[in-house]
């Protein structure tokens, strides 16, 4: 069964960002309805663009390894994913014209042969440059300015039973939760105000693990999987396996409009730091987070995306799945945070080639784009300050029209 990670990430603690998208008229531009609001897709000229645009270093390394293998893994994994019959309805469902499943098939085969044959950042941008034609969603302001988050997989403590340490558990998905009505029990509902409701709760015996924090344990549903250190020394890994449905809540801005925290430069990082300086506090806002997510064991597989096939660390990112194309090639072209030699945090512009493979309730509107950082404590720093407006570009090989053949035969 197809897997989906929750993206509810990073700054969905942070900020409410998601935004409402408008395209200007264009006697080229093709358009989807979604929401009531009219989203365009526009092909754009990238010789008109920045000269460093698809300038890719990251494939071949700057002065170290380059991650030309876990490029070449992710678009394997979006070919498998267009081969599937979840692929066929989606792309017959897809309504650009320009668009089909057979041109992103061919422009992923072809993008894969031209990664193995460059032998520099700028040979790959060359033969972009001829050989594919790249299309955006702009934007209300014409800029066609995005807006770029990250999140990650954290990696936690964990006991497969209930101690005095590990007393926060998260739940598997109920078997008669399809026959649940709504509106859902909420958050507080289910795990109590204080997250200890216990054996009082309708999920009682449905525990799958137990965590010794709580915040950690939010976290895990927020980021929708995570790798788990246990107390009887394995690992194991936990993905999404469903949620109640709630309208989305940025506990950040609840911080925000109560005057605990200062709207400017507010990150993950300052609301952990919030919450960890002030616990009590948590009673009082993780349950204005309605939703609740249940989850499974996934035997130490990687995160799965929307997709059901694993994402990639730098080389995935969520989108709106309404709008975007699942599994596509894209271009990124934004700011990204690196540590430095001196072990700080500093932005780098970068262009990069990544997949469309996830998506997520916070992503909404074609202005928002969440990136895949990684497992881990850096990862998790890293994804906790990456705010920042950019490009987004599909990427479909010119002339390869609109005939449905190739996708489900190779």
């Amino acid at each position: 069964m197809m897997k989906q990670t929750v993206a509810l990430f990073t700054l969905v603690l942070a900020q409410s960002l998601s935004a409402d998208v408008k395209g200007n008229a264009s006697t080229r531009a093709s358009t989807i309805d979604a929401s009531a609001a009219t989203v365009q897709l526009v092909p754009a000229n990238i010789q008109q663009k920045s000269d460093r645009l698809g300038w890719d270093e990251q494939i071949w390394g700057q002065g170290k390894k380059g991650d030309r293998q876990a490029l070449l893994k992710a678009i394997d994994n979006s070919l498998r994913y267009l081969r599937s019959p979840q692929a066929i309805a989606a792309y017959q469902q897809y309504p650009l014209r320009e668009i089909t499943r057979d041109r992103v098939w061919r422009s992923l085969v072809r993008f894969r042969q031209l990664v193995i044959n460059s032998r520099s950042p700028e040979q790959l941008q060359a033969a972009v440059q001829q050989e594919f034609e790249l299309y955006q969603f702009p934007a209300q302001d014409g800029k066609s300015e995005v807006l770029f988050t990250a999140y990650y997989e954290p990696i936690y403590h964990a006991s497969r039973v209930k101690t005095a340490e590990y007393r926060y558990p998260l739940y598997r998905l109920p078997p008669d939760f399809a026959s649940w009505t709504e509106p859902h029990p909420t958050r507080a509902e289910l795990e109590g105000e204080n997250g200890l409701l216990g054996a009082k709760s309708r999920l009682h015996g449905r525990e799958l693990v137990w965590l010794r924090d709580r915040l950690e344990a939010f976290l895990v549903h927020i980021q929708g999987s995570a790798r788990l250190h246990l107390t009887d020394g394995s690992i194991m890994t936990v993905g999404y396996a469903g949620k109640t449905e709630f309208p989305y809540t940025s506990i950040g801005k609840e911080l925000i409009k109560d005057g605990k925290l200062p709207a400017d430069g507010l990150t993950l990082p300052a609301v952990l730091q919030y919450f960890r300086q002030h616990p009590a506090e948590l009673n009082t806002y993780l349950p204005r987070y309605r939703t609740f997510v249940f989850f499974q064991p996934t035997n130490n597989a990687a995160p799965h995306g929307y997709l059901g096939v694993p994402v990639t660390a730098e080389r995935s990112i969520a989108t709106d799945k309404s709008l975007t194309p699942p599994g596509a090639l894209a271009l990124i072209h934004t700011q990204i945070p690196y540590f430095d030699r001196q072990g700080q945090l500093e932005q780098r512009t970068v262009s990069r080639y990544v997949l469309n493979q996830d998506t997520g309730s916070a992503i909404k509107g074609a202005s928002r784009v969440d990136y895949f950082m990684g497992t881990g404590d850096l990862a998790a720093k890293r994804a906790g300050v990456t705010v920042s407006n950019g490009q987004l570009y599909y990427l479909l090989l010119k002339g390869a029209g609109s005939r449905e053949q190739g996708a489900g035969s190779s």
